[in-house]
């Protein structure tokens, strides 16, 4: 029974994911393309380095407020309406913002940014591991966080592209775009709300805020994430603006070269995780986008810029997927919305924070040092990740699926 168990899997690509998968990428890419672009567009106006580092944090706390509440409401809730809400709050807030030029009014804007983020990541990451069958959470998972990936990667480089070449306003309406085509795949979507979940009361659903921020199964996992989104946090605050510093005009190639090199390696990096676990790959993963943090800071041209862009693909675009995989295959079925909503506000947080603080630093050093101290945040994961307990990191997949079904 246990080898049939294993030999025979169950189908993943389905209808429903791989549209899931398609409409992830739509929504991420509308996001993204305002991450590397908000921080240049505000120092324009005339915002100083600790206004910029307040952009990503007051963004980070909108999110991280939100993925509670959404926990709770994944506990008893279908699908659908929270899916909707939060794809069609996510495209109002985006064409908000050129309404104003007033840095206070643009605060305000992205903590609400913030806030609809938080609410659509979670449900979005919840539906497809209701999709995904048990014994490919790996590699699904894997497969639904490259279009996180290529949507963090490639986006930003259109939203360089666009703000460089066109305007801020002309980057939001592709942006838009973008978000509209995503709510029309997720209105589409068959959802599968789990049986736990339909004939749960709600009145026997209590709701917590630490609890439902909290998953304690799966805490470590998400301290990782959040260390080496800490670290991560650099390159999306400030890469632009190191480009008009080091007067590099091809810093599209980043983005671009990563997502492509992220493309190519995550059905062998989804596979490893199933068969051997998270440990080794994390390691490996972080210490590739250390190196490759360095290489960019020591860039003065597009040959640098592409050689860091594929070796940061290959590491950091891998990792993030795998610290999700990771995050879920150790937390039980109905607390998984609250697992994956305590994933990316650890994304969250981490990325805020960086933001926040190198900010701050930024005053006292060039962009370059910044990515050189924040890469040390790399090293930090794979220290955590090598000394961490057989009890914290599993060695193999079947050990994963059968926790989890405890």
């Amino acid at each position: 029974m246990e080898k049939e168990k294993r030999t025979t899997k169950g189908k993943l690509w389905t209808k429903s994911f791989t549209l899931l998968v398609m409409a992830n990428l739509f929504v991420f890419m509308s996001f993204q393309m305002l991450i590397p672009t908000v921080s240049p567009y505000l120092k324009s106006l005339g915002a100083s380095g600790v206004e910029i580092g307040l952009v990503t944090m007051v963004f980070s706390v909108g999110a991280v407020i939100i993925r509670p509440f959404i926990g709770y409401l994944l506990g008893f809730c279908q699908r659908r309406w929270l899916i909707l809400v939060g794809a069609a709050g996510l495209l109002f807030v985006t064409i908000l913002y050129p309404l104003t030029q007033i840095i206070f009014v643009l605060l305000i804007f992205r903590f609400l940014h913030g806030f609809m983020w938080g609410w659509s990541s979670t449900v979005n990451g919840t539906a497809a591991v209701d999709i995904v069958p048990n014994d490919r959470i790996g590699e699904g998972m894997g497969y639904f966080g490259l279009s996180i990936t290529v949507g963090m990667i490639i986006a930003p480089s259109i939203g360089i592209f666009l703000y460089q070449h066109y305007s801020f306003d002309t980057m939001i309406n592709i942006s838009a775009v973008f978000g509209v085509i995503a709510f029309l795949l997720l209105s589409i979507i068959k959802y599968q709300t789990p049986e736990n979940v339909k004939n749960v009361n709600k009145k026997d659903v209590h709701f917590s805020f630490s609890g439902s921020l909290i998953e304690s199964s799966s805490w470590f996992p998400a301290f990782v994430t959040l260390l080496a989104t800490f670290g991560y946090g650099t390159i999306v605050t400030f890469i632009v603006i190191f480009s008009e510093e080091r007067g590099i005009d091809q810093i599209f190639l980043f983005y671009f070269l990563n997502a492509i090199t992220a493309t190519l390696i995550r059905p062998i990096t989804g596979k490893w995780f199933d068969r051997n676990g998270p440990k080794l790959l994390v390691i490996v993963c972080s210490a590739l986008t250390f190196i490759s943090m360095w290489i960019l800071s020591f860039s003065t041209n597009w040959v640098g810029i592409a050689i860091s862009g594929c070796l940061f693909g290959a590491g950091y675009g891998s990792l993030i997927p795998a610290l999700q995989a990771w995050v879920l295959a150790k937390t039980p079925k109905a607390r998984r919305g609250v697992a994956n909503g305590m994933f990316y506000s650890a994304i969250d947080v981490g990325i805020g924070m960086s933001g926040l603080v190198f900010g701050m630093v930024a005053l006292f050093m060039d962009t370059a040092k910044l990515f050189q101290i924040s890469s040390f945040f790399f090293i930090a994961v794979i220290a955590f990740t090598l000394f961490a307990g057989e009890k914290t990191v599993y060695q193999s997949a079947g050990r994963m699926n059968r926790d989890v079904d405890i």
